[in-house]
């Protein structure tokens, strides 16, 4: 996978939004005004996800691919290569179980503004 794809994928995402609060070289990616994803242009070859601490610990077991985040809460974040043997659908779904945690970490509300339903 390579940026634009990671960048593609983020933003079919409802509710996402793309910016760079961090410099022009650092893309960041949130939903309900919360980082699921962080990326640095630089490098492109990885991206921050937050992840459940158990599973966390788990992925960095199993790939050398996934270490702990790299500038980010080492429990909840793990900084994902994308140029190892990880495929396609692995690392998507990384970003997508990122992008879950921290919608349903949103209040109802937001939850509900940014599905369309309104309760």
């Amino acid at each position: 996978m390579n940026i634009e794809e990671l960048r593609d994928h983020c933003l079919e995402k409802p509710g996402a939004t793309e910016g760079f609060p961090f410099g022009e070289d650092t893309l960041v990616f949130k939903v309900g005004g919360k980082i699921f994803l962080i990326t640095g242009l630089q490098e492109g070859d990885r991206f921050n996800v937050k992840c459940d601490p158990e599973l966390a610990v788990e992925l960095r077991e199993r790939y050398t691919e996934v270490q702990p985040g790299y500038h980010m809460n080492k429990k909840m974040w793990n900084t994902v290569f994308m140029n190892g043997s990880l495929t396609h659908k692995q690392l998507l779904e990384m970003v997508d179980h990122s992008y879950d945690l921290v919608f349903k970490s949103l209040p109802k509300k937001t939850q509900a503004e940014i599905t369309g339903l309104n309760e």
